[in-house]
């Protein structure tokens, strides 16, 4: 599953105080209000006002050039501008022969307009945006736009922002005559939705999550409020005037740089693999244990571990390891030269590098299955080569020994970036060694002490039952895909 990220252009209400800022500089901001007006609707695309015997008309330029005479020729300056980033509006007045009534006759006299001039607003791209961009791509996210702004305007702004593909343009229109199934090829193509109404960005991301992808979206306005609220996670910016869309997000960036979002990802995906590993700590050693008794009383006609034998494997691999990797903190990555990218010195670079990029099930299932595999491999071999070279007991102890250790190298390797884990893995096996060699101890757990040539051999074959956990399911995918 992948994660989409939604990017928004600014709202209305700013590109009106921007308007009236400058009509203010000029001298030209009536100081009277209007007699009439009509609000500013998506659907619509324009707003009206109507004073002094005239109709004033604001708007976007495909909708407010087609209800003008002899406009076609700003059709190109409109592109033009458009295509350089900035956000356009269209300007047009009439003469109004008798006064309008209700807000509504305003958009039936909202035609034979004359243009009087094209405004142009430099929507800046956040200072920490492009880098915020560049950082999810690089952590395997895929970065979307969703805006209300003309299409080649938003082209121009994805593409300042860093992000890819960023001619590969839908709007909202296009967007609502597609059938679902087209819907869900366009979210699968696209990469700029443009024009869109908030009903349009609902319908976005209801499809973007019916092809299986983990949402988050950011957002500042009303009109994304709804939109925020139906993504897996919606994310609003404190910055913002409107407060729905902080009122519908699940979490709220306290400031505006955005490449918090990427703390977000690093966090979840190091709490995930916690949660991941501690699972198959406990779950697959057990599996493990229960499969390697199942095959030594299978070959050797009674179980080659006691109860005792098997509280000390619980004691030693069940706990604290298993604790240690819940709870621990990956260890930072270094920023040497030998780190580079757009990661390069993040505190989980290696995290956000190596995140998951398959589902929870497949991929707990798989690392359940492993560790049992891998426990099982290396506490049986120890034990058969105990049993062919030397007394049951001393086989018994041998299986013992790399049962657990096998346990905790795999643990050892899954919290390499751990000192806390790699600390309680290097206790447990010192326990177990002490457990073992001492003679008192040894006989309460029905286990005997061994010679080096024995810990050698439980050494080999935990590693290389613990080499092989790392080494085969890659090979196997690999097969598999191809």
């Amino acid at each position: 599953m992948e994660l989409d990220v939604l990017a928004r252009a600014r709202e209305q209400p700013e590109t009106d105080r921007a308007v009236s800022e400058a009509a203010s500089e000029r001298g030209v901001l009536p100081d009277e209000e209007p007699d009439n007006a009509l609000p500013f609707a998506g659907g619509r695309g324009f707003s009206a006002a109507a004073r002094n015997g005239r109709l004033l008309v604001k708007g976007a330029p495909e909708v407010v050039l087609d209800r003008c005479v002899e406009a076609e020729a700003c059709r190109r300056t409109v592109h033009d501008l458009a295509s350089d980033g900035l956000r356009v509006l269209a300007v047009a007045d009439r003469e109004l022969a008798v006064p309008t009534g209700p807000a509504g006759d305003l958009d039936e006299a909202a035609h034979e307009l004359t243009l009087r001039g094209l405004v142009a607003l430099a929507d800046t791209i956040r200072p920490s945006s492009a880098a915020a961009v560049e950082q999810l791509g690089a952590a395997g996210v895929r970065v979307l736009v969703m805006t209300g702004d003309h299409p080649e305007t938003a082209s121009a702004i994805a593409s300042q922002a860093g992000i890819a593909d960023a001619d590969r343009v839908v709007t909202g229109a296009q967007f609502a005559e597609a059938s679902e199934s087209q819907r869900e090829e366009l979210v699968r193509s696209a990469t700029v939705f443009a024009r869109l109404s908030p009903e349009h960005k609902v319908a976005v991301v209801a499809a973007l999550r019916r092809c299986g992808a983990v949402l988050a979206m950011t957002g500042d306005g009303v009109n994304d409020a709804a939109a925020i609220r139906l993504a897996d996670v919606g994310i609003g910016l404190s910055g913002a005037e409107s407060p729905a869309a902080r009122s519908s997000a699940d979490l709220v960036l306290t400031d505006v740089d955005l490449t918090r979002l990427v703390d977000a990802i690093a966090e979840g995906r190091s709490m995930w693999s916690r949660v991941r590993d501690a699972v198959a700590v406990l779950v697959g050693g057990n599996a493990g244990e229960v499969a390697f008794t199942v095959a030594g009383t299978a070959l050797g006609g009674h179980a080659p571990l006691g109860t005792r034998q098997l509280l000390l494997v619980n004691l030693l691999t069940d706990m604290f390891p298993a604790m240690a990797v819940a709870v621990a903190t990956p260890r930072q990555s270094g920023t040497g030269s030998e780190s580079s990218g757009p990661l390069a010195g993040h505190p989980m670079e290696a995290v956000l590098l190596d995140g998951p990029h398959r589902g929870f099930t497949s991929s707990l299932r798989e690392s359940v299955l492993v560790r049992g595999a891998a426990t099982t491999a290396g506490a049986t071999g120890a034990w058969l080569v105990g049993r062919l070279t030397g007394p049951r007991g001393r086989a018994s102890t041998m299986g013992l020994a790399a049962l657990i250790t096998t346990q905790l190298g795999q643990t050892a390797w899954a919290g390499r970036r751990s000192p806390l884990v790699l600390l309680t893995a290097a206790g447990s096996f010192a326990v177990l060694a002490g457990a073992v060699q001492t003679p008192g101890v040894s006989r309460f757990f029905g286990c005997t002490p061994l010679d080096p040539l024995s810990w050698l051999v439980v050494l080999g074959w935990a590693a290389a039952a613990t080499a092989g956990a790392e080494v085969v399911p890659p090979l196997v995918r690999r097969a598999a895909a191809g």
